[in-house]
């Protein structure tokens, strides 16, 4: 979810929309599912869409709830956008950061993760078959925040 830039741009809802995010949101909370609210940079987001789907292809019970932030940190949205980040990961069971060498430099990510810890989540983070980025920062190392590889993930969930 981090990043320097956001999504949505300013597009309205409309009654179509909200039923569709209904059945979402009805389906996310089926006996069995896992709500895991992912944190990334938006410059990750094609990678993401790769393992969102790759963990579809697994039958996986997992249900991905994030946004694409475009906004910057510091921007004059930046208060409401905390806001609906913190909803969303409330409504989550788990947090799972994406590690690259984007998303560690990510204010959003590291404020998606302190958020995460605060409200009580647990937290994993990992990464590409490539491996974590060599410099793993505070926010994660000090918390304890166990890193794996994405092909282990559904095992720490």
């Amino acid at each position: 979810m981090g990043g320097n830039s956001g999504g949505g741009g300013g597009s309205r809802r409309t009654l179509g929309d909200l039923r569709s995010l209904e059945e979402k949101a009805k389906q996310a909370l089926a006996p069995g599912r896992k709500n895991v609210f992912i944190s990334f940079d938006h410059d990750d987001l094609d990678d993401v869409n790769l393992l969102r789907g790759q963990a579809k292809n697994e039958n996986n019970d997992l249900e991905f709830n994030d946004r694409s932030v475009q906004e910057p940190y510091d921007s004059e949205r930046a208060e409401y956008i905390r806001s609906r980040l913190a909803d969303r990961i409330n409504q989550a069971s788990v947090t799972v950061v994406y590690l690259t060498d984007q998303s560690i430099k990510s204010k959003w990510v590291q404020w998606e993760v302190e958020k995460s810890l605060e409200l009580g989540k647990k937290v994993i983070a990992t990464h590409s078959k490539n491996g974590a980025p060599k410099s793993i920062p505070s926010w994660i190392s000090k918390n304890g925040v166990k890193i794996v590889p994405w092909n282990k993930l559904s095992d720490e969930l």
